[in-house]
C-alpha cells in the first residue's frame, strides 16, 4: 500500500473526531437523551472548531469551571450565575414555562432561594432586622385567569437585606432573614411587610466576576423581590417584582427584567388603614401586584429527564 495511503487511513481529521463521537451517542436508547446528547457534542464540536480553540484556552475554561465547583455550597451557586449572566437561564426560562395569555410571567430562579424560611400571618414582616431600609407594604391578590381569588396558596418571598446581601452572603450566614412564606386568604390577597429592596452586585469575587470584568459588563442587579406562587390545581410561577424607578433595568446583569413584571413603589407620607393596624408609621412604601395563575398541565417526566437528574445528584 503506498505511504499516502497508510497516512489517510492512520491520520484523523477533527470532523472524523466528530462523526465518530456523534456515532456512539447515537446508540443511547432514551430518544429525549439521545436528541440532547447529539445536539450538544455536535454544538460544542463546531463552535471549538469555528473559534479555533487552542489547547490552553480549553484548559483555562476547564480552570474557570473547576473553580466554580469549588465555590458551589449550599449557600452559593456559581453554575446558576454562569447561567444567569450568559442568558441561558432566561431562554430555557422561556421555553419551558410559556405562559397562557394574562397568566403572571415567570423569571429567574436565582441562587439564593433556601429553604425553611419562617411561616408567617398576613403583614407579617419579614424584613424585621433590617432598621435601616425604608419600609414597605406589598400587596395584592392571587387570581385565576378568570380573574377569580384563589384561597390559600402559598406565597414564598425573599429578597436582598438593605446593605446589597442576601442573608447566606452575611457575617451569620446560617440565620434566615429577609424571607417568609404566607397564605393568601379568602379573598385571595396576600400582605407583606418589608424593605425597599436595592440594586446590587451579583457575586464577583469568583469566576463569573472575571468573566464579566474580561467582557467589559457590570455585574449589577435592578430592585426587586423574588416569589414563587403556588396553589393546588394551578401551574407555580418563580418571578420577581421590579421597583420602576430603579437605574438597572434596562442592563440587569441577568436578562430577567419583563415589562408586566414592573411596578410603581408607591410612596406614603400619611397613614393608611392597613399600615395603621400594623402599627407601619409614614413614611413607607407600598406595591401592588397581583399574580395570576394558570391552570396545572400533567407533563409526564421523560427517561432522559430522569437520567439528566440522576447524573447531576451524582457529580
Amino acid at each position: 500500500m503506498p505511504d499516502d495511503q497508510r497516512d489517510r487511513r492512520r491520520n484523523k481529521s477533527e470532523d472524523d473526531i466528530t462523526a465518530e463521537v456523534l456515532a456512539r451517542f447515537a446508540e443511547t436508547p432514551d430518544p429525549r437523551l439521545r436528541q440532547i446528547m447529539l445536539s450538544l457534542v455536535g454544538h460544542l464540536h463546531a463552535f471549538v472548531k469555528e473559534v479555533q480553540l487552542t489547547e490552553a484556552e480549553w484548559f483555562q475554561a476547564i480552570e474557570m469551571l473547576t473553580a466554580a465547583g469549588k465555590l458551589c455550597s449550599d449557600k452559593r451557586q456559581e453554575f446558576i450565575l454562569f447561567s444567569d449572566t450568559l442568558g441561558v437561564s432566561m431562554v430555557v426560562d422561556l421555553l419551558d414555562h410559556r405562559k397562557p395569555e394574562g397568566a403572571t410571567e415567570s423569571t429567574v430562579f436565582g441562587p439564593f432561594h433556601r429553604l425553611g424560611a419562617p411561616e408567617m400571618p398576613a403583614g407579617g414582616n419579614i424584613a424585621h432586622r433590617d432598621t435601616t431600609g425604608m419600609p414597605m407594604l406589598v400587596s395584592g391578590r392571587v387570581l385565576d385567569l378568570d380573574g377569580r381569588p384563589i384561597a390559600g396558596a402559598l406565597i414564598d418571598v425573599w429578597q436582598a437585606q438593605t446593605n446589597g446581601l442576601y442573608d447566606s452572603q452575611d457575617a451569620h450566614p446560617d440565620e434566615l432573614h429577609m424571607r417568609g412564606k404566607l397564605r393568601s386568604d379568602a379573598a385571595g390577597r396576600y400582605l407583606i411587610r418589608t424593605v425597599r429592596p436595592v440594586h446590587y452586585p451579583i457575586p464577583s469575587d469568583g469566576p463569573v466576576g472575571r468573566m464579566l470584568k474580561a467582557t467589559g459588563r457590570h455585574p449589577w442587579r435592578p430592585a426587586h423581590i423574588h416569589f414563587v406562587v403556588s396553589a393546588e390545581g394551578y401551574e407555580p410561577v418563580t418571578t420577581h417584582i421590579f421597583d420602576r424607578a430603579d437605574s438597572y433595568l434596562a442592563s440587569d446583569a441577568v436578562f430577567a427584567v419583563k415589562e408586566s413584571l414592573i411596578c410603581d413603589f408607591v410612596r406614603h407620607d400619611s397613614p393608611t388603614p392597613e399600615a395603621s393596624r400594623l402599627g407601619l408609621a409614614p413614611p413607607f412604601l407600598a406595591a401592588e401586584f397581583d399574580f395570576r395563575l394558570a391552570p396545572a398541565t400533567t407533563v409526564p417526566v421523560t427517561d432522559a429527564q430522569r437520567q439528566l437528574a440522576a447524573l447531576g445528584a451524582h457529580a
